[in-house]
């Protein structure tokens, strides 16, 4: 069984261009490795480690890889030829220049990730067990919040109760694994909220504010554990109402998306109205879990027959 289906790629990176990320607890330390394996000396230059760049640490907005102008008319448009082909052979020289580092590096930055739907089973079983494993094993972060986001009303101290029993270190057991849940649980908050209204997200952005005073630029993951029926009301006033005003948003869209291609296609451009393509990322954790089972079978099968 997958323990959790994370995927967190840039579409810069071609290994993962299809944005369909890694299984289990390593999805966003995955990252560094697969993602980023390119990046890893330019992380050493620029002072932070792999570790320390997150999902979306590839940013193309330093990218200079404009489309070339078609104009052969004015002395502007060969100008703007001129700074394109300049920019662009430095990229070929030096891959490095690809990459935002200054704008992704974490000692400035926060990470907020905001699970949408936080009572229900998949984010108690799944996604709160699989962030307890990223931090336990050092793949978050310094500064860096979760916050839970439902309908449920609950305290601070009351959400912190409910995700207790969920978070074990049985991936990877060490030494200190309690004290670790403590420090995580003292980052973990909770905002009660409808999803189909404003009110909630905007004190949801407020509480997201003060944590991540500490740091001048604050990057936002929505996490949506939530039935498809909210997720256009959900994300347009995530988006609308609680999105970073200094940082990156991105959206992960949980569970299957649509029920055939002419409802996938719907739920696209419904939320292609409040985000940009790169800022949302589309996964189903039990994609290939039948395929995967099969594998299994089939081992058992071979492994039995000798």
């Amino acid at each position: 069984m997958l323990h959790w289906h994370f995927t967190c790629a840039k579409a810069s990176c071609d290994a993962a261009e299809r944005k369909v990320g890694r299984s289990g607890r390593r999805s966003l330390g995955r990252l560094g490795s697969q993602c980023l394996g390119d990046l890893a000396p330019c992380a050493r230059r620029s002072g932070p480690s792999s570790r320390q760049i997150l999902c979306s640490a590839v940013e193309q907005s330093s990218a200079p890889t404009l489309p070339r102008s078609n104009s052969n008319g004015n002395g502007v448009a060969a100008e703007l030829d001129e700074k394109q082909e300049v920019a662009q052979q430095a990229v070929a020289a030096d891959p490095c220049l690809a990459y935002n580092l200054q704008g992704n590096d974490w000692t400035t930055s926060s990470l907020s990730v905001v699970v949408l739907g936080a009572s229900g089973d998949l984010a108690k079983k799944k996604i709160f067990p699989a962030l307890f494993s990223l931090y336990y094993e050092g793949l978050l972060p310094e500064n860096f919040q979760v916050f839970g986001y439902a309908r449920s009303k609950m305290t601070d101290a009351e959400f912190r109760d409910m995700i207790t029993s969920t978070l074990t270190c049985r991936v990877n057991a060490r030494e200190r694994c309690a004290e670790a849940q403590e420090r995580f649980l003292k980052r973990c908050f909770y905002q009660a909220g409808p999803y189909d209204q404003p009110d909630g997200f905007q004190a949801l952005s407020g509480r997201l504010t003060e944590q991540e005073s500490a740091k001048p630029r604050a990057n936002r993951m929505f996490f949506l554990s939530i039935p498809p029926n909210v997720f256009l009301s959900a994300t347009g006033n995530a988006a609308d109402h609680a999105r970073s005003k200094s940082g990156w948003t991105r959206v992960i869209v949980e569970k299957p998306f649509g029920r055939d291609s002419a409802s996938s296609a719907e739920l696209g451009r419904g939320l292609a109205q409040h985000l940009a393509e790169e800022e949302i990322y589309r996964i189903d954790h039990y994609l290939g879990e039948t395929s995967a089972q099969a594998f299994h079978v089939l081992l058992h099968a071979l492994g039995s027959a000798r």
